[in-house]
């Protein structure tokens, strides 16, 4: 049995979503995604992922500081670390739905067998699938850090709120 949030007081139901990921950095198409997933959901947690077995270019603190910056004006969104399993998290932080972002095809596969592991393990969350706008579908972190690295331009890959602190950091 799905166990679901209260009501409020006008009797709409409360959703939590989490959108998880390492933003290492954020990206528009991560962008893209949480602000469509902003609009549907009462709140949407950005859950930053701390894995010890990668070795991200941008601390835990960087990468929270760059979606803060992003996300602003956007009042239901957190932005909050996460280490462990995500149907954990996902469970400590009454979060019902799970946000997992497509590009192509190549993602669904791992995204798919993730989402039945998560099921498994937090049957109270449901995992939806949402594309990135076709704008963004070529976008990724590493691709990102590559082009900053040798001082390509990140114009309409990443907000320009975070491009200097990107460059500052990667900059050869």
């Amino acid at each position: 049995m799905t166990a679901f949030p209260a009501a409020t007081e006008t009797g709409d139901m409360m959703k939590t979503a989490i959108y998880p990921g390492s933003f290492d950095p954020c990206t528009n198409g991560h962008l893209d995604i949480i602000t469509r997933s902003a609009k549907i959901f009462d709140t949407l947690i950005v859950a930053v992922l701390t894995n010890n077995n990668k070795a991200p270019a941008f601390s835990v603190e960087e990468r929270i500081d760059f979606l803060q910056r992003v996300t602003a004006g956007m009042e239901n969104v957190r932005i909050a670390a996460f280490s462990g399993l995500l149907a954990d998290f996902a469970r400590t932080r009454g979060a019902d739905v799970i946000i997992k972002g497509l590009r192509a095809v190549s993602d669904f596969e791992y995204e798919f067998q993730m989402a039945l592991t998560n099921s498994k393990l937090n049957p109270g969350a449901e995992t939806l699938f949402m594309t990135t706008s076709t704008d963004n579908m070529y976008l990724s972190s590493s691709v990102v850090r590559e082009i900053a690295m040798y001082g390509g331009a990140l114009d309409g890959m990443v907000p320009e709120e975070i491009q200097t602190k990107i460059y500052d950091k990667l900059r050869r």
